[in-house]
């Protein structure tokens, strides 16, 4: 029971804490927001009296048959027609009010939007890159996309109805009593029963609206995982696999979704029959006021009208409840996103890169990606400044979680690693990581042209230096088979050219940023022989006075470099260049004759 209780507490704690920071992001819009409960009042305003007027005309009507069947002047359509044309003046002011209020609050709910998509992006620019290694893709954009929607669209049609109808109802509930107050009093007994009912419901359909939002996106993340792996599960006959994962994941978000609709259906149903219930007692007690003159026909007529006007704001609290449920639910994790826990601060005072030379120390460094799994366990080494440095091990030695360490991907458990004597964390993240030219094993192109893509490693590079890069990468005389040349355009998949020009691209792009470090992971994984030797002599001259990091499989592209450091589970076992590891006959030099075993 305690444990329950707790549950609920947390739940209620999250809940005010969503309402708090939505109506942080409300309160930059508070004047506008003004404006639309105004307009909103006004409308409401001019609207209620109508049925009043209405009930005037009616009255005058039935009044002119009774004297006429007397024997009298009759109706007096002129009277009658003015208070039409003052009703429909009435109408019209209502129209035009609720015509502004919602313009307005649809470009409030829409600036709302932009700004949790700009907060958003922000935010992923300053998340650590364990929080990326922990959730997919789908999962990140349907806060984005899906979330953010939800919560900008919920959110305009709240705030335009849930004032609209405050204001009809007590506009309505005073309207009613200038008519009867016994009649009146009658028809508010029903609002107890209503809000019980309703409190029931939303009590109930809560969790499944938050369910609905939570695997909205799991089911989305599953989507585009598939979609992005779809030639391996294709070549590894995974369909029925993935297809029966997504069936799993889409049940259990039908049954969610299911159950939050149901609950919210019902709401309507519910809220006419307590409305058809107001219809019967009006129309008892009317009839018998009327016969008692106590009221007139035409106030029976108006107050009708009234309560019907007083059960649409019910209703529409009704739905008004759903559609908080839901944006409350997506606010929740858009909120909890925005909430994740950032890299550690930069300091106050970063240290300049300027006149670094690229001496870089590894004292004792200690890392693991999660804290009781250490990787690395105590890594040392002294590179000096143009030296050429290949790290080497069998695969999962800690190879390029070194290099991600270095660029500050990821912030080390204890140690540190130094740059002329300047720990790492005394730069600012963004001048650390201009030091470097990365050509990772991985390959990454945006959807752009050639010319855009290599550029992306210094966007104010002409096209002339655009083509330098390319031809000493090996890339231009492909680039000018291509439709187009160097502005054709790379698809959003990439598949429209091969893996091999996309690695001389990514190298063509580092040669033009024209770094002090080089890091190159795998650089020459994905081309030819041939094409890997002209790469490499573009390379050599390259690293000529540049500190570079080589990370390799193949041992026989590290030959000439200056010392090798060779890793085995997280640790620096043997350092040296190649003659000398050769020499020692130990773990590198098995790691090199193998290559030569059959």
């Amino acid at each position: 029971m305690k444990g329950k209780n707790s549950v609920s507490s947390e739940k209620v704690k999250d809940f005010k804490g969503t309402l708090k920071q939505l109506a942080h992001y409300l309160s930059s819009y508070k004047y506008l927001i003004g404006i639309v409960v105004l307009f909103a009042i006004l409308s409401a305003a001019f609207s209620i009296i109508g049925p009043k007027i209405m009930g005037k005309a009616t009255t005058e009507i039935f009044n002119g048959l009774v004297s006429k069947i007397n024997g009298g002047s009759g109706i007096n359509f002129h009277k009658i027609s003015q208070i039409l044309l003052f009703l429909l003046g009435l109408y019209g002011i209502s129209a035009i009010c609720n015509f502004l209020q919602n313009f307005i609050m649809s470009g409030v709910s829409q600036k709302i939007a932009y700004n949790l998509r700009k907060s958003i992006s922000e935010k992923l620019h300053r998340l650590p890159m364990k929080y990326f290694d922990s959730k997919t893709h789908g999962e990140i954009l349907s806060r984005v996309t899906n979330d953010v929607d939800t919560v900008s669209s919920n959110l305009d049609q709240c705030m335009t109805q849930m004032i609209t109808s405050f204001t009809t109802l007590i506009g309505v509930v005073i309207m009613m009593f200038t008519i009867s107050v016994p009649m009146t009093l009658a028809v508010l007994i029903i609002i107890p029963i209503a809000i019980l009912l309703l409190a029931f419901i939303v009590s109930h359909s809560q969790k499944y609206f938050e369910r609905q939002q939570e695997y909205l996106g799991h089911v989305n993340g599953k989507v585009e995982e598939v979609y992005g792996g779809h030639n391996i599960v294709k070549a590894f006959n995974g369909e029925e696999e993935a297809i029966q994962e997504f069936q799993d994941m889409n049940q259990t978000l039908y049954r969610s979704a299911w159950k939050s609709q149901f609950f919210s259906g019902i709401m309507m149903p519910v809220m006419n029959f307590i409305g058809n219930l107001g219809y019967v007692v009006v129309s008892i007690m009317g009839g018998y006021l009327v016969i008692q003159n106590k009221i007139q026909v035409g106030d029976i007529q108006s107050f009708i009208q009234y309560v019907r006007n007083f059960m649409h704001p019910l209703s529409n609290v009704a739905q008004i409840v759903n559609l908080i449920q839901a944006a409350i639910a997506a606010a929740e994790r858009v909120f909890e996103f925005l909430d994740e826990e950032e890299e550690i601060k930069e300091t106050d005072t970063p240290v300049s890169t300027e006149n670094l030379e690229g001496n870089i120390t590894f004292d004792h460094v200690k890392f693991g990606y999660q804290p009781e799994k250490t990787i690395i366990k105590d890594f040392n080494a002294k590179v000096k400044q143009g030296q050429k440095v290949a790290i080497v091990g069998p695969t999962g030695a800690g190879k390029t979680t070194m290099v991600k360490l270095l660029m500050r991907f990821y912030d080390i458990n204890s140690g540190s690693i130094k740059i002329d004597g300047h720990d790492i964390k005394d730069f600012s993240r963004q001048d650390l990581r201009r030091m470097f030219g990365m050509v990772l094993q991985d390959t990454w192109l945006f959807s752009g042209s050639i010319e855009d893509n290599v550029k992306y490693g210094n966007m104010d590079a002409t096209f002339e230096d655009v083509e330098k890069a390319c031809r000493e990468a090996h890339a231009d005389h492909f680039i000018k088979t291509l439709p187009d040349s160097y502005h054709m355009v790379i698809n959003e998949e990439g598949n429209n050219i091969s893996q091999g020009q996309k690695q001389l691209l990514t190298i063509a792009r580092v040669i033009l940023e024209n770094p002090k470090i080089l890091i190159l992971d795998e650089a020459t994984s994905s081309v030819d022989t041939r094409t890997e030797e002209h790469i490499q002599k573009a390379m050599d001259e390259l690293m000529k006075n540049r500190t570079s990091f080589i990370i390799a499989h193949r041992l026989s592209t590290i030959r000439n470099a200056d010392l090798i450091l060779v890793m085995n589970h997280g640790d620096i076992v043997e350092q040296g260049n190649h003659e000398e590891l050769l020499k020692k006959n130990g773990f590198y030099a098995k790691l090199y004759n193998s290559q030569f075993e059959e």
